[in-house]
């Protein structure tokens, strides 16, 4: 689980994120240059991978974390089943 100031931190990117997209579609509105629009893409799409990457950062050094520290082979699976799936989204999407 994330603590508040990680929920602040990723509320404040996802807020910039939204209102880069905002600005993107203005910029189709008005006709823009395409080379401009899909710069302005491809820093969405950057910004958003560092979000994933913090969100995964969290997940790892606490659910992860707390899983392999029980004495619950279940969970332990499960969380390990989890990382590797998400890691291969990554791949195939990356």
């Amino acid at each position: 689980m994330m603590n508040e100031a990680q929920k602040k931190a990723v509320r404040e990117r996802l807020s910039r994120i939204e209102g880069q997209v905002r600005g993107i579609q203005k910029m189709v509105e008005e006709d823009r240059y395409c080379m401009d629009i899909l710069a302005q893409t491809r820093s969405v799409v950057a910004a958003l991978r560092a979000t994933e990457d913090r969100i995964m950062e969290n997940h790892l050094q606490t659910c992860v974390v707390d899983a392999i520290r029980s004495d619950d082979a279940s969970d332990q699976k499960q969380k390990l089943d989890e990382v590797m799936s998400v890691l291969t989204q990554f791949r195939k999407h990356g």
